[in-house]
């Protein structure tokens, strides 16, 4: 019964909030008077607090410029948790941007999307991601390819480096962050495998049921570790610099589910 009156009253400030700050957001696109920025934190932060998302920082965005983050991915609410607590930018597969509504949210958010299934678009997608950087926005990638259950890093690909290490090549050293995402406790006890594994958002489950379950549970604890970002720059092998953001991003969550 508290699940379901939980849900109700998030699904009514959700609806009565996201139009007003999608508007601001366009106006702040369409007019550039007022802050763009500011719009998705603030949507990012109200969807985290209706979710029951509770997050724990640890460490802060890097100040250098350009700066791709390399991120692990557990669920779609990773976008909302790195979204309330920096102001980045995402790197997106190309179907989210025909999600209903969500996909015009994130349109809205400036993401960049990606279609790794038309190959002769790559460079042209990588060009876009570069001048993003080049032009000093934080660009947060999820360097896995896809999701995994929250137990275990998969391996990350060095080919979605390549955007990074065009625009660095224009523009001189910049840097990749790892950064590590995990989901630790539910209700104040320690999530266990199984429970993480609901919790995750893998391959082809369908986005509204795992949304209204998030929101009729709530109560989670997620850890948000920023590691100490990696020089990348002319001559540095991409391939290298992914092995070790899969590095310490492993570490990071290690840490993160063992209570280290």
């Amino acid at each position: 019964m508290l699940g379901r009156v939980r849900l109700v009253l998030a699904l009514t400030v959700f609806a009565a909030v996201t139009p007003v700050l999608a508007l601001w957001q366009a106006i702040a696109l369409a007019t550039g008077l007022l802050d763009a920025r500011r719009v998705p934190r603030l949507w990012h932060r109200m969807v985290t607090r209706l979710l029951g998302l509770r997050i724990h920082v640890h460490g802060e965005l890097a100040r250098e410029r350009p700066l791709l983050i390399a991120s692990n991915h557990v669920s779609w609410t990773d976008i909302m948790v790195l979204g309330a607590t920096a102001d980045v930018h995402f790197i997106a597969k190309a179907e989210v941007a025909g999600w209903p509504l969500f996909g015009w949210l994130a349109k809205l958010q400036r993401t960049v999307f990606i279609d790794r299934a038309r190959p002769r678009s790559a460079g042209e997608q990588a060009g876009a991601i570069a001048a993003r950087l080049a032009n000093g926005e934080p660009m947060v990638l999820f360097a896995e390819g896809t999701t995994s259950d929250g137990n275990r890093l998969l391996p990350f690909k060095s080919s979605l480096f390549a955007a990074a290490q065009m625009a660095l090549g224009e523009n001189g050293d910049g840097a990749v962050q790892p950064v590590a995402i995990a989901y630790t406790r539910l209700h104040g006890m320690k999530m266990s495998r199984r429970e993480r594994m609901k919790l995750s958002w893998i391959g082809d489950q369908s986005l509204v049921p795992h949304l209204l379950a998030l929101l009729g549970g709530g109560g989670v604890d997620v850890e948000l570790h920023f590691g100490e970002p990696i020089a990348f720059g002319p001559g540095i092998d991409r391939k290298h610099v992914a092995r070790e953001a899969e590095r310490r991003v492993g570490q990071m969550i290690a840490a993160a589910l063992t209570g280290r």
